[in-house]
């Protein structure tokens, strides 16, 4: 059925706007993959500083990563010169052969003004000052995978353990980075927090990587987005796992050469950005009739084992969203230097004046004023009820008297890093009675300067494309403040009959009762 009237295709966009108050790549996965890793545990450190499981991670991961195609150097209990020749062997390994590189490191490690430092075990460092000329810093890895000239780097630290060397370091845990071009970067903990060494053979983070990194076909965005479900599922939220990532190819490290456990869960062989709409099509039927039996649930586990079964699914936003509610997180990442973090605190009674303007002449099409009615259960309503969103930035109706199932969520759940992409789907229905899909890809890209008719602030920049069944399509860019409001929104699109439909909206003004 098609939609009868411009104003009904647009509707399905509007969802943006309630949220401006709630403050196998053929290249990286080639037949002639050249894989090289270097795997550094350190455990010997003296006295109390001993750590009982890095040394152990270290050769189980090797083991692991041997199955997996990888030349692996290993390396335990390194001395400081010991892990920088180590560093500098493998670069010279993998240089102009655009390769794979890994690197694999678990022990202590800590933070001095931003940087991220390893410290070998005859580091003794007893005030900040000592840091540099005793430890490693994190960043003569990535200088050493950017001069080898990879195309993927994949950099692990099982290193964010209690600092035992008292004022050597400037914060608790490692300080968070972007991952550099090409880059995927995981943690043990958030930054800015400390990870459990383990009470088992292995740490906690580690384990929980070993294995996955046994189950065939899974891509390197579900391998740790299960493992930071499963560490903070048995840390009771104490512990989470974190990522970054500029990858633009995908990558696998299991193609089913070590299947020693279960396979996970079928995956697409793309990224769900690239697959064909019959796959997205699959994919979402399954993932929306999973969705269905929990979506209701009280039970923090349904949503545990429904993102290790859809952990980057079109449903996964929400299904996160809802897992914070019931299973709140019992750590923060510490941002980016010089970012803010985004801290959501609606209240009732706030209200917020748009402008909308036409995209081809700029001209003013209208105002609108919405104000913050009711919140119940992580649910927003604006106006009384004329447009409902979740906390987290779903929308469940929009200002145009569309509904979505599930919530369209726009907005990415908790950190808003650079480079986090997702993928959401939605079943909107019009108020004529009309269903189709509505789709998105998402990725935050920059932090920056924006102006708008209040003034200029910071804020955090997503772009998107968008899809209907309908027939529209185009790309939108939106402009998040620390509050995780929207300021300001760019629609570039055309309808079905080929007629542009662009605008703009910005905020002009903003009201909070005192």
């Amino acid at each position: 059925m098609a939609v009868k009237t411009g104003r009904a295709r647009r509707a399905w966009s509007r969802g943006i706007a309630a949220w401006a108050l709630v403050g196998f790549s053929a290249s990286a996965q080639a037949p002639l993959d050249i894989r090289v890793a270097l795997v550094i545990g350190n455990s010997a450190y003296p006295g109390a500083a001993a750590l009982a499981n890095p040394a152990n991670d270290a050769a189980a991961m090797t083991a692991s990563l041997r199955k997996l195609g990888f030349t692996v150097t290993e390396l335990r209990d390194g001395s400081r010169d010991q892990m920088a020749q180590a560093i500098t062997a493998v670069r010279d390994q993998l240089r102009g052969k655009q390769g794979v590189g890994m690197f694999y490191y678990a022990g202590h490690g800590l933070q001095l003004d931003w940087r991220n430092y390893m410290l070998p075990v005859d580091s003794r460092p007893t005030s900040a000052a000592d840091v540099p000329a005793q430890a490693v810093n994190l960043d003569t890895v990535i200088e050493a995978f950017k001069a080898a000239g990879n195309r993927v780097n994949i950099v692990v630290l099982d290193a964010c353990r209690d600092n035992p060397f008292g004022g050597a370091g400037s914060a608790k845990g490692l300080a968070q980075v972007d991952a550099p071009p090409g880059t995927f970067l995981a943690y043990a903990t958030a930054p800015g927090n400390i990870a459990d060494d383990g009470a088992e053979s292995n740490g906690l983070y580690t384990g929980y990587l070993l294995q996955e990194l046994a189950k065939p076909t899974a891509r390197i965005e579900d391998v740790f987005k299960r493992v930071r479900l499963q560490v903070r599922q048995k840390s009771r939220g104490r512990q989470i796992p974190w990522e970054s990532t500029s990858l633009e190819d995908d990558f696998v490290f299991n193609d089913g050469r070590a299947a020693t456990v279960a396979a996970a869960p079928a995956a697409p062989p793309v990224p769900l950005s690239r697959a064909t709409p019959a796959v997205r099509e699959e994919l979402f039927t399954a993932e929306k009739a999973d969705w269905d039996r929990i979506k209701s649930s009280r039970n923090p586990d349904d949503y545990f084992s429904f993102l290790q079964k859809h952990p980057n699914g079109l449903i996964s936003e929400a299904a996160q969203e809802k897992l914070d509610q019931l299973a709140r997180p019992q750590v923060v990442a510490s941002p980016v230097q010089g970012r803010a973090p985004i801290q959501r605190d609606p209240r009732v009674g706030d209200e917020i004046e748009y402008v909308y303007r036409e995209g081809l002449t700029g001209l003013e099409s209208r105002r609108e004023t919405q104000r913050v009615t009711s919140i119940k259960d992580g649910i927003i309503e604006f106006n009384n009820g004329e447009q409902v969103i979740t906390v987290g930035g779903g929308t469940i109706r929009n200002d145009q008297g569309s509904t979505f199932d599930p919530p369209l969520q726009v907005l990415p759940v908790g950190d808003f890093q650079i480079g986090r992409k997702w993928s959401i789907r939605s079943t909107q229905t019009l108020r004529n009675g009309y269903k189709g899909w509505v789709e998105q890809d998402m990725k935050v890209v920059a932090y920056e300067d924006v102006t708008i008719p209040v003034g200029t602030l910071k804020a955090y920049r997503i772009e998107s494309s968008l899809r209907t069944q309908s027939g529209v399509f185009g790309t939108g860019t939106i402009w998040v403040n620390s509050n995780g409001a929207v300021v300001k929104l760019v629609r570039k699109a055309r309808l079905p009959n080929g007629r542009d439909d662009s605008w703009t909206r910005e905020v002009v003004r903003v009201h909070r009762p005192r």
